[in-house]
């Protein structure tokens, strides 16, 4: 299908494109790499009959690390993190995720703000930025705020940005502690039926802070207190990782879908934390 008719905006800066949010209310949407929003336009699940491209804004590309602190442009691609060797040296589990996203055709478009920003449960990256305590900027018509990763989530595709408000950058401390994104899916380029990424840091090898949270098993991406809480003290042996996977699992809540029942989902879900933590323990 074909979507239905649309005026096609391509503001060269952030205050052009909130001029046309507001101008335009409920008939306006903002596109970054359009991997979400256009499908569901030519399905017609989505009518927007005003889109603002968001290609031509400099201001929300770039990566920069400074200080220990890693700042990402919403705008910038999934190839870029993968691309770039800094960002790697700095936080080495952003490449991690973003190599298990789709494809590289996909990749070279789909930005990271696209990805965190439209609240499906599906997306790699909003749980991998509630592991790494990323903060998010938001900018609209009354200013410019942030909020935590771990708080933006509210429900499927429902998110605390206003419809008003542009998600601009990404920001986050680069890490050196034991890092894995362990996915399981059908095949390439599917959403997981169930993804992990764990941070360990260890001292005199035990561990020291713990960081696990979990991609598509609930509506929305869930950072698990409890299971870095089973970790932190510990050696992670197999006494350990158990507890924390059964801690994991008890903050999840799968519903049943094309990619499985709810039990074979737990199933899946309690082997991939555990790879995943096993794996970070074993770089931290």
């Amino acid at each position: 299908m074909i979507p239905a008719a649309f005026e096609y905006h391509r503001p060269a800066d952030i205050r052009g494109a909130l001029s046309i949010l507001v101008e335009h209310g409920d008939d306006a949407r903002v596109l970054a790499g359009g991997h979400s929003l256009i499908p569901m336009m030519k399905l017609r699940m989505a009518d927007v009959p005003h889109l603002i491209d968001l290609q031509d804004i400099s201001s929300l590309k770039g990566i920069t690390i400074e200080g220990g602190r890693i700042t990402i442009g919403a705008m910038t691609t999934q190839h870029e993190l993968i691309t770039n060797d800094a960002l790697h040296a700095a936080a080495p589990l952003l490449r991690e995720a973003a190599l298990q996203i789709a494809d590289p055709q996909v990749r070279y478009m789909g930005t990271i703000g696209g990805n965190v920003a439209n609240g499906d449960p599906g997306n790699d990256m909003p749980g991998l930025m509630q592991c790494l305590d990323a903060t998010f900027t938001l900018e609209g018509p009354n200013g410019t705020r942030t909020v935590q990763a771990r708080d933006f989530y509210e429900a499927a595709y429902t998110t605390d940005r206003d419809d008003a408000e542009i998600l601009t950058h990404i920001s986050l401390d680069a890490t050196t502690a034991g890092y894995a994104y362990e996915k399981q899916k059908r095949k390439i380029g599917d959403y997981a039926t169930a993804a992990c990424a764990v941070l360990i840091t260890k001292e005199n090898g035990v561990v020291t802070s713990a960081s696990v949270a979990m991609t598509n098993l609930s509506d929305v991406p869930v950072f698990s207190e409890a299971a870095a809480e089973a970790l932190i003290g510990g050696t992670c042996d197999t006494a350990a990782v158990k507890a924390a996977v059964a801690a994991a699992l008890a903050d999840i809540d799968p519903t049943e879908d094309n990619r499985g029942p709810v039990k074979f989902k737990m199933h899946v879900a309690g082997v991939i934390i555990a790879r995943a933590i096993e794996r970070a323990w074993s770089r931290a």
